[in-house]
């Protein structure tokens, strides 16, 4: 029998398990896909927080302010660890000023942990608590189920494009509730990006470069032309905005003096363009071009509720997108919470049963 079982081989569990084998610990990791990193390989690779935790807070105000903590005063060390692993860091910076991180190659941040996170069982998902065994939950939320993003997120939840791998689908929430845990508000809330609308097809490799990001220099309206402006840098509320639409699109409406604007490392012209190029609706409309996004659901924000060791219930700890209660009401690394909260888990787990 397994000192720790891990629910998931996303970042979250990786992290967790490599950290109980790390400890002396025997694991067993429990994936549901057909390859170990979840939905962080699909991800730019970014592990970032806020340089000021005044920010963090003004950012993310529904979140829960002790957590938040956590992660910005760990996230460091944890980033030295990963780096210690053997982790391949391709950028010691984030791109933007207010936040400080690196970005790690994803394949390679994925080797270096799953080489060192005990029996990783592809295929093979865990349908039951284990008995007598400590749990990590990090299956990764439940944006991959329709019925559960139809009832706690939109009932527009067919028209969305699913921006992560396909296996989160509640599996961890369910279990941590079976458990006696209890959910977090913000069950509506999510993180993601706008992408280019149908007929353009958004391929798992594309999700990144596919994305949107110039809400707060176009116009935005839906499609009965209603209009909605950005509130945030990261442009969170603008895709959950979309996401409540008419089959979940939105127009963004771009005036030419703006298509050289630069948003990170590229052009909003650059950015119309690769949405043009897929095949998503783009038309010149006077000195305007009109580009037509449909929301892209990455991440659910809320989850089951721990507390700052990572405890769900007697035995179960979770980490990841299954810990919800970090990001709400706007925008925070959700890699840096899986990365501390990975960690966390699995060192509270094994001071309770080892």
């Amino acid at each position: 029998m397994p000192d720790l079982v891990v629910a998931g081989a996303g970042l979250a569990g990786l992290v967790a398990a490599a950290r109980a084998q790390e400890l002396g610990a025997s694991v067993v990791v429990h994936e549901k896909g057909d390859r170990p990193g979840g939905s962080m390989v699909l991800s730019s690779g970014v592990v970032w927080r806020y340089r000021e935790w005044e920010r963090f807070r003004a950012e993310c105000p529904g979140g829960d302010p002790g957590l938040q903590r956590v992660v910005h005063e760990r996230l460091d060390d944890a980033i030295e660890w990963l780096e210690r692993l053997g982790a391949p860091i391709v950028a010691r910076d984030t791109g933007t000023p207010f936040t400080s991180g690196v970005r790690f190659d994803t394949a390679g941040l994925t080797r270096a942990l799953a080489t060192r996170a005990g029996d990783v069982r592809l295929g093979e998902a865990l349908a039951t608590l284990p008995d007598g065994v400590a749990l990590v939950l990090a299956t990764g939320g439940f944006q991959g189920d329709p019925m559960l993003v139809r009832e706690h997120v939109t009932p527009e939840a067919d028209h969305l494009v699913l921006r992560a791998n396909p296996w989160s689908t509640g599996d961890g929430l369910r279990l941590g509730l079976a458990a006696g845990g209890e959910t977090t508000g913000g069950l509506d809330e999510f993180y993601g990006r706008n992408l280019p609308a149908p007929p353009a097809p958004v391929d798992p490799e594309r999700f990144v470069g596919l994305a949107q990001l110039y809400a707060r220099f176009a116009t935005v309206r839906n499609e009965v032309g209603e209009t909605y402006e950005a509130q945030t840098w990261s442009e969170t509320d603008v895709v959950q905005w979309t996401a409540h639409q008419p089959r979940a699109r939105a127009i963004y409406a771009v005036p030419d003096s703006a298509l050289g604007e630069r948003v990170r490392d590229r052009t909003i012209g650059e950015m119309i363009e690769t949405a043009r190029a897929a095949g998503a609706p783009v038309r010149r409309v006077d000195s305007t071009t009109e580009v037509e996004v449909v929301a892209g659901i990455t991440t659910t924000l809320g989850g089951l509720r721990i507390d700052d060791a990572g405890r769900v219930a007697d035995g179960v700890w979770a980490a990841g997108t299954d810990a919800g209660g970090i990001a709400l009401g706007g925008y925070a690394s959700g890699l840096a919470a899986a990365l501390v909260f990975g960690r966390i888990a699995a060192e509270s787990a094994l001071d309770v049963h080892g």
